[in-house]
């Protein structure tokens, strides 16, 4: 008796429509992640610790910059006026980055606690947007009520208004 190749459902080989479906052409599938670019704009953090230390960003967010390792940033909080928080950053020598000097005037101004998620969206340029979420995941708007840009000093903090 003739041996025949069969697959695990008794159907004959090139019977059915497994990996490749038919004609064998090219799959129309999209490339596996790793070789997609990586693009990190927008991530987050939960503050579960002391709010005013300094934070821990993504490592992945790290790695995007790709070596540019800035010694500083500069924080824009969503629809709170012009003004740029400067805020120095710390690197560990193994990929992680850290919001330091400047993140503690920031959190105060802001109202960032425990509990809160911090979510920040990279513009470029070492501008970060930041947006503060409570715990119970509903954003903090706040407004700004002077007209100060970048040139005012961060030592003076001056919190943004939650509105009631």
């Amino acid at each position: 008796m003739a041996s025949t190749s069969r697959t695990r459902t008794g159907r004959g080989r090139g019977r059915g429509r497994g990996r490749g479906g038919r004609g064998g052409g090219s799959s129309s599938l999209p490339p596996p992640p790793s070789t997609l670019p990586l693009i990190i704009e927008e991530f987050f953090i939960v503050v579960y610790e002391d709010p005013l230390v300094k934070k821990a960003l993504p490592k992945k967010f790290a790695d995007y910059l790709d070596g540019q390792e800035p010694a500083k940033v500069y924080l824009r909080a969503a629809d709170c006026g012009p003004r740029l928080w400067t805020v120095e950053v710390l690197f560990d020598g193994q990929g992680r980055m850290y919001l330091d000097k400047g993140w503690e005037n920031f959190a105060i101004a802001h109202g960032v606690d425990f509990g809160c998620y911090v979510h920040f969206k990279y513009e470029g340029d070492d501008v970060l947007t930041v947006k503060v979420f409570d715990g119970t995941m509903c954003r903090k708007y706040y407004y700004s009520d002077d007209e100060d840009t970048d040139d005012e000093s961060d030592d003076d903090v001056k919190p943004c208004i939650h509105p009631l």
